[in-house]
């Protein structure tokens, strides 16, 4: 129904564009990708609305919209990417970058110990860097439109495993249970807890079948 609210919980597919000073950061819309990057890649985004699988102020805004409106909205900094913190300005020694065999200039984005942070500046051998997120601070700016509502179960799962592990792993759903395929054990031992509280299923993946023992010989 075109009129049908979206309530929390809900699983939505939605189309969004989203910008800061007027330059879009991110979409999964064709043509505004481009304006990124041609190599960008487009994927569908289906989220499960108040699960926190989006920004805390988009997340809450997307209860209560209609379906197959377009809607745009407004996020401070507290309610998006956050206030930037003086403290994540940070002076790492040159020796670190030239142990990576990289050379460091202003401007330049690098992974640090698993933190992406901004070169602001070069001096001898302190090297300036900002681990703020290169949106914090910045009033965002969405426009979206929920295409539709996610009702099977199967999709809902898929859904979550294309957000959370980038990858699919084989399930079957038994019982008001989800049981993934062993492959997918080390994801669910982390995860597990998550798409319980989202799909309000247990969790559990599959056992590896004990071989029968051989017959000793007499």
């Amino acid at each position: 129904m075109a009129d049908e609210k979206i309530k929390s919980k809900d699983f939505v597919e939605i189309d969004f564009v989203g910008k800061a000073n007027n330059e879009t950061f991110d979409t999964n819309i064709k043509e505004e990708a481009e304006k990124i990057s041609p190599k960008m890649e487009i994927r569908p985004l289906i989220i499960c609305v108040g699960q926190g699988m989006l920004v805390k102020g988009f997340d809450k805004e997307i209860e209560g919209k209609e379906i197959g409106k377009k809607y745009t909205i407004k996020l401070s900094p507290e309610e998006s990417f956050g206030k930037r913190n003086s403290s994540l300005v940070r002076i790492v020694p040159a020796r670190f970058f030239k142990e990576k065999q990289v050379t460091p200039y202003p401007g330049m984005m690098i992974n640090v110990d698993g933190m992406i942070a901004k070169i602001i500046s070069v001096s001898g051998g302190r090297v300036t860097t900002d681990f703020n997120n290169p949106l914090a601070g910045k009033e965002i700016e969405y426009s979206f439109t929920i295409k539709r509502k996610i009702t099977d179960e199967k999709e809902k799962v898929d859904s979550l495993q294309e957000f959370f592990f980038k990858q699919k792993f084989n399930f079957k759903i038994e019982n008001n249970k989800v049981i993934f395929s062993k492959e997918a054990a080390p994801f669910i031992k982390i995860l597990g807890p998550k798409f319980k509280e989202i799909l309000g299923k247990e969790i559990e993946f599959e056992k590896e079948e004990k071989k029968p023992a051989k017959d000793e010989k007499k």
